[in-house]
Parts: structure tokens; C-alpha cells; sequence
């Protein structure tokens, strides 16, 4: 591997460790020439299936523009960047363990909503009005009665507590 910093290409690996849900490797390395330090990443390499759009036309899957699609579902929302290549990580492996040598777009992105349901509400929320056209408001009615049906009632019951001033009052009284 060539150093970043001076070009050398004799790196030395002084750490190695699985990365994300073991699918990685993380290297932290160093320039035996300049002595600076630097990580790398490295996957295995796979041929994922093509996509198959709505018009009927294939293109190869394209990670980085699934990845812009839930980052921006996500943008200014609690989320770590490590939730984000986990859900990522499990969209491929659920392409892969499909079997087929092409996916049709919308399977992804019942999967992307798959993942953002469990992630983060506003986001999936968010995705769902742009990937099914929502027309109205009361398309978001629908969506998100639908969303707090399926909650956990555990869940449920800590967005109470949020609403709540803490005497099981309601914040605006």
C-alpha cells in the first residue's frame, strides 16, 4: 500500500482488526519511510445483482447512491455514522442472500425502509414520503399512524415520557 503522505510504497500493518459487523478489516499502518500513520479498509470484493428500475431498464448497483439516499433521510438526526454502514451492510448481504443476479428497485428500498424504521422514525418518515410519493398530508397521516401502530410498546411508552414534564403532566399545562 502506498503512503498517503509521501508516496513510499513500503507501509508497514502495526494493527489489524474486524471492522463494522466483521465484514471489514481495519489496518492502522505506517510509512516506514516518512514514519506517518494511516488506516486503510479493506472488504471483499462481490458482484452484486443488477438493479432492475421501474422503467424496466439495469444498472449496476451503485452503494454510494443508496448510502446519499439514507444520508439524506438521516440529515440532522441522531444517528452515528456506524448505524448507517451496519443498516448498509445488511442491505448487501439481504441482496446477496436473495440469489438472484438482479433486484428489483423497489425490494431495496422496502429494505432501506426497513432499516430506517428501526433507526430513526422522522427519517423513515422522510424516505417514505419521497420513495411513495406522497401527494398530501394526509399521506403523512397515514404513514405515521401506521408507524405508531407498529411500535413497541416500550418505545411507545418513552415517547410519552418525553412528552411529559415528569409529573405525568402534559408540557403545556
Amino acid at each position: 500500500m502506498r503512503c498517503p503522505f509521501c508516496g513510499a510504497q513500503d507501509t508497514k500493518v502495526i494493527d489489524s482488526r474486524l471492522f463494522g459487523e466483521g465484514n471489514q478489516v481495519r489496518r492502522r499502518r505506517r510509512c516506514v519511510v516518512c514514519k506517518e500513520r494511516f488506516t486503510t479498509y479493506e472488504s471483499a470484493e462481490l458482484n452484486l445483482p443488477q438493479v432492475v428500475k421501474q422503467d424496466g431498464s439495469r444498472v449496476p448497483f451503485d452503494g454510494r447512491k443508496l448510502a446519499t439516499g439514507i444520508n439524506r433521510a438521516l440529515e440532522k438526526r441522531p444517528v452515528s455514522t456506524d448505524q448507517v454502514d451496519n443498516a448498509l451492510n445488511r442491505i448487501r448481504r439481504r441482496m446477496l442472500a436473495a440469489g438472484e443476479r438482479e433486484v428489483p428497485s423497489r425490494q431495496i428500498g422496502e429494505w432501506v425502509m426497513d432499516e430506517l424504521r428501526g433507526m430513526d422514525q422522522v427519517a423513515y418518515v422522510r424516505f417514505a414520503s419521497v420513495y411513495r410519493k406522497f401527494e398530501d398530508v394526509n399521506a403523512f397521516r397515514e404513514e405515521i399512524e401506521q408507524l405508531e401502530k407498529e411500535l413497541p410498546p416500550e418505545v411507545r411508552r418513552h415517547q410519552l415520557d418525553l412528552l411529559s414534564n415528569g409529573d405525568g403532566e402534559d408540557p403545556g399545562h
